[in-house]
């Protein structure tokens, strides 16, 4: 389908000065597209452990693995979607200008929430704390320094970045059925993976349900969308499907 506008011209937004910005916006989707089994490979092979001396004993033991464990790939991930939401923005501000701005703003708000819940380099310090300290004092007092992460780890700003990126999210997918950029089935998805992010993994027993449910969606979402971002970036004025 033609996504030209009446009289033929290019919509808002899809012009060759924004074919950079698209490429990488494709780049950023595809990766977190890779990222998502990894992840999932990586919980199956190493689960999280379940208390803070758990967590002291499996950085010491490979750092690298405490580190993935506690979502550094969602660390990098978040980098990426404020990428993909900017050139999101850029390519439907047309079908609905105040509508982008609220989910650009939306997304922007949840990403700056869930890095101020991060705790993964916070805990690795921590447990070489534990690991150099002299005494049951010394030790108890790391203790209590690991749960405080743990708590800021998985507290109100994860599940307020993780509410806000889902608004966003489901605001983007819904200006998509608007758009011709993205075609329907790119829009359904993402209404679907939209309605699946607002309810955080950290809600007892139906978090972890939606969150799962969530994993395929989003993994489709992302090569759907790195698909029409290397289509724009390569001829802007190419029309979606």
């Amino acid at each position: 389908m033609s996504a030209a506008n009446g009289g033929g011209g290019s919509p808002e937004g899809v012009g060759s000065g924004w074919k950079g910005l698209y490429r990488v916006a494709g780049a950023a989707a595809l990766v977190m597209a890779v990222f998502i089994p990894v992840q999932v490979v990586i919980f199956i092979l190493w689960p999280p452990p379940s208390t803070v001396v758990g967590w002291f004993t499996l950085f010491q033991s490979s750092p690298l693995v405490g580190l993935l464990d506690m979502d550094l790939l969602l660390i990098i991930d978040q980098v990426l979607m404020g990428l993909m939401m900017l050139a999101l923005f850029v390519a439907l501000r047309g079908a609905s200008q105040s509508a982008m701005a609220i989910a650009l703003l939306l997304g922007v708000g949840g990403i700056a929430a869930y890095f101020a819940s991060t705790a993964a380099f916070e805990m690795l310090s921590l447990s070489g704390s534990y690991a150099a300290a002299t005494s049951e004092a010394q030790r108890t007092t790391v203790e209590a320094a690991g749960r405080v992460m743990l708590s800021t780890w998985q507290g109100t700003a994860f599940d307020l970045g993780y509410l806000l990126e889902g608004l966003s999210l489901l605001i983007i997918a819904m200006v998509m059925m608007r758009s011709p950029l993205f075609g329907r089935t790119t829009a359904s998805i993402g209404i679907l993976l939209g309605i699946l992010s607002l309810v955080p993994p950290t809600v007892p027993t139906v978090g972890l349900y939606f969150a799962f449910g969530s994993l395929l969606p989003l993994e489709a979402w992302n090569i759907l969308i790195a698909r029409r971002f290397f289509q724009l970036g390569g001829n802007a004025a190419e029309s979606g499907s």
